[in-house]
């Protein structure tokens, strides 16, 4: 395994692990972490560094993460007014989820996404 391929696992390991030792210290912080943007940046480097390395290859792929981030936005304002409606955790999750994939579905009906191969 190269590091292109173990560094996005190991940071995801690492910030876990952070989130679970901050959850009994501070939960503000173990949201900041839990929610920080680690995930967008390696999958762009990883966009980036299999393609021809050109900014330009990357950018529809940003534009994808845009998409992406405001329906996950969405998700978590589903889960949110969920819990607040007194639904159970498993419950609020799976309700967020089928927002979400209903946005996406959108998304990609409305040209906003969109599945290319990659040469």
């Amino acid at each position: 395994m190269n590091i292109q391929k173990f560094l996005p696992v190991a940071t995801s390991i690492v910030i876990i692990l952070i989130v679970a030792v901050l959850r009994e210290k501070s939960r503000t912080l173990a949201a900041i972490f839990g929610t920080m943007p680690i995930n967008m940046p390696l999958a762009m480097w990883l966009v980036y560094s299999s393609s021809d390395q050109n900014t330009a290859t990357i950018t529809p792929f940003t534009g994808s993460l845009i998409t992406g981030l405001l329906t996950s936005v969405v998700w978590l304002l589903v889960v949110y007014v969920s819990l607040r409606l007194g639904f159970g955790l498993l419950t609020a999750i799976l309700s967020g989820y089928i927002v979400w994939g209903i946005l996406i579905a959108f998304a990609f009906w409305f040209g906003l996404l969109s599945i290319s191969r990659i040469q």
